[in-house]
């Protein structure tokens, strides 16, 4: 376990929270036969694998590398190969900090020409917002810190972790 890290959200917490907004995106998505998940790797995996199985209707999934150029540019590492013109698609990202890297995403993807292009976050760090993005479906909104675990890191480490975890003072 990394030194320094104060408990923030149990497992059973996170769970919570997803089945919550597993039955949001249920019932606005219930008249789609089939919806186009995106995760952007790495941070969002766990979120991403725990909502699918929350949602529990037809789902396709399809996996975005975006990499930070510097000073809010992004390029795309690996794009995703699932046809979304005319789908609903739904983001799925685990936490929204500067909001710079889903601008830049869903930016690209409506050039695909999607029916509908919606986010879903676990954690909305509202006050680091770079760039106006709100969250379709938000699980919590929290205040300025760093989390670690559940898929989320510290220079790599800690994403195993089931619970999540913020840095101490």
């Amino acid at each position: 376990m990394l030194k320094g890290l104060v408990p923030f959200l149990k497992a059973q917490e996170i769970q919570e929270i997803i089945k919550n907004l597993a039955q949001e995106i249920k019932k606005d998505y219930s008249d789609t036969t089939e919806l186009i998940l995106i995760c952007p790797l790495r941070g969002p995996l766990f979120f991403f694998s725990d909502l699918i199985r929350q949602l529990q209707k037809p789902v396709q999934v399809d996996f975005v590398l975006i990499e930070s150029t510097g000073e809010g540019s992004f390029r795309i590492k690996k794009d995703i190969s699932l046809d979304i013109k005319g789908r609903d698609v739904l983001i799925v990202e685990e936490i929204i900090d500067s909001g710079l890297s889903l601008a830049f995403l869903k930016e690209r993807l409506k050039l695909s020409q999607p029916t509908s292009l919606k986010t879903v976050v676990l954690l909305d760090k509202s006050s680091h917002r770079k760039t106006f993005i709100p969250a379709d479906y938000r699980g919590r909104h929290i205040d300025d810190r760093f989390i670690v675990g559940y898929g989320m890191d510290l220079n790599e480490e800690g994403r195993n972790y089931p619970d999540m975890y913020h840095l101490g003072q």
